[in-house]
């Protein structure tokens, strides 16, 4: 099967890690996982989706995950919520590509990756 490119997935929640992963890889993307604040052998994705789990402790976890991969971030929170101003004005402050508030279907985080990986 072609692969569609290379997601790395930092998410503390197994559960919501294997999500991610059986609905990525029957997309067709290639899917690897590490920790925050992790080292070792450093994959080269084309996106990173990052779970951040409070908003006071984004900034810096953003910045290490930029420094260490060069490719778009996703953040996927139950944090942030739909509609909510701040969360956009967060998001760009950060300058990650998309916030996917939790909970989230199948379909909008598909199409969530799609437009970070392309820029949107």
């Amino acid at each position: 099967m072609l692969r569609k490119g290379q997601i790395l997935i930092v998410e503390t929640d197994d559960l919501i890690r294997k999500l991610l992963e059986r609905w990525l890889t029957e997309a067709g993307y290639a899917v690897g996982f590490c920790s925050p604040g992790a080292s070792g052998a450093d994959p080269t994705p084309d996106l990173v989706i990052v779970n951040v789990s409070t908003p006071r402790n984004a900034e810096a976890l953003i910045r290490s995950l930029e420094v260490k991969y060069a490719a778009p971030l996703l953040v996927v929170s139950a944090r942030f919520r739909r509609g909510l101003g701040a969360s956009v004005e967060l998001a760009r402050r950060l300058g990650v590509r998309k916030v996917l508030p939790k909970p989230f279907t199948r379909e909008e985080l598909l199409a969530a990756v799609v437009d970070s990986i392309e820029g949107r």
